[in-house]
């Protein structure tokens, strides 16, 4: 089977490249430097092999041909949601880089001679908006928040592939936790044990371990009747403030410092409150009505896990 995967060279997106590669998938990565992708040679199988493509980061040239009826498309681009406070500039990169790459993906379906079998789409649980602690699935409307307008436009930005015959999934993921991303950004301050909850700390922060949402994408894509939208979440619901214990007790670090909301809309603004101070309990119930089997249910485990990793 072939996949190709918009945002292969990011945090999910370098490790759902290496689980493929692993099963002996041929992995196509677009970008705009495609002689920059590092080949993963003597990983998985002998056969396995990844490719870069020729990527304008607005159509399908140069990577719509690799489209064959057994490829899956992985689109996971997109520019970096919490790389710092947010500007008029920042934002509109931030939806511009989402639909853009949707963008693409409905330019390379136009070329391709062939449909392929299965789209992932990227989302996230911002979708919602900022809830309540009530668990929330994937029939719930989106909310009126930027990053809930951001996750219905990305969504919406390869809606049409279904009128093609195209089965598509769409993963509303929450917070990744692995060697990397949001974690990598906590840990100086929690093993200085300068760590805490963030505002009240009440709020809900959903999350699934690195390992979890690369092998829900992967099922997802195995799953024929897999469709529509699906929250990427673990079963452990947590708050903020249950969080922080959580990864204090991990680095056996003192981790009950709050991070005042009135400082930390200081000095992020819009961010901090969208990302920091809000949240959604994201079920992930239909994801586990397909069977999946999550390998870090717990919150305490995926810590585990990912600060080995690290």
């Amino acid at each position: 089977m072939r996949t190709i995967i918009l945002g292969g060279t990011g945090f999910i997106g370098s490790a759902l490249v290496r689980l493929f590669v692993g099963r002996g998938h041929e992995v196509v990565v677009p970008s705009r430097r495609p002689e920059k992708i590092p080949a993963v040679l003597g990983m998985g199988r002998p056969e396995a092999r990844i490719v870069g493509a020729p990527f304008d980061g607005k159509t399908g040239a140069g990577w719509a041909e690799f489209i064959t009826a057994d490829t899956a498309i992985v689109n996971l681009a997109g520019e970096n949601i919490a790389g710092g406070r947010w500007t008029p500039e920042l934002k509109r990169r931030i939806e511009q880089s989402r639909l853009l790459a949707g963008a693409a993906v409905m330019d390379a379906l136009a070329r391709a001679e062939v449909r392929p079998a299965v789209l992932a789409q990227a989302s996230a649980v911002g979708y919602y908006g900022a809830r309540g602690p009530e668990p929330v699935d994937e029939s719930a409307l989106p909310g009126d928040t930027f990053l809930a307008h951001v996750a219905t436009a990305w969504e919406a930005s390869t809606a049409g592939a279904e009128a093609l015959g195209v089965r598509r999934v769409v993963l509303r993921t929450s917070m990744v936790l692995g060697p990397g991303g949001a974690l990598a950004q906590m840990l100086p301050a929690f093993r200085l044990g300068l760590g805490g909850p963030l505002g009240s700390g009440r709020q809900m922060v959903p999350f699934i371990h690195l390992d979890d949402e690369v092998g829900a994408i992967a099922h997802l894509i195995d799953t024929p009747g897999a469709s529509g939208p699906y929250n990427l979440a673990a079963p452990e619901a947590v708050t903020s403030r249950g969080f922080a214990r959580a990864l204090g007790r991990a680095l056996r670090r003192p981790a009950f410092l709050p991070a005042s909301a009135f400082a930390l809309k200081l000095l992020l603004g819009q961010m901090a409150q969208e990302i920091l101070l809000s949240g959604v309990n994201a079920s992930p119930a239909r994801l586990l009505s397909t069977g999946y089997h999550f390998r870090h249910p717990t919150l305490a485990g995926a810590l585990e896990a990912a600060l080995a990793a690290g």
